[in-house]
């Protein structure tokens, strides 16, 4: 497989000396680009399956009958959290 390029980016002269002071040993500025794109890539496409997955969940419980409307949900939260603190200023 052919490599290709990242389009060069012009940034403030603050940010690149801020990107080169925290290379580790070794490392180069390009090395540190490629490597945040990869997590960002992986960052996102794990956002995007997680969504999904929500989203399928979300359907199936409708379909089911077992929806819980997110504000009941808030609600019996907020509950469980009074209580928690209610019953810590008493010690």
């Amino acid at each position: 497989m052919k490599t290709a390029t990242i389009p060069s980016l012009r940034v403030d002269p603050e940010l690149r000396r801020s990107a080169e002071s925290v290379l580790r040993e070794g490392e180069s500025l390009s090395g540190f680009v490629e490597q945040a794109i990869r997590q960002t890539i992986a960052y996102r496409q794990a956002e995007q399956e997680f969504i999904a997955r929500g989203l399928i969940a979300r359907d199936q419980a409708r379909q089911a009958g077992s929806y819980v409307d997110a504000s009941a949900v808030v609600d019996r939260l907020q509950g469980m959290l009074d209580k928690a603190k209610s019953g810590k200023s008493r010690t």
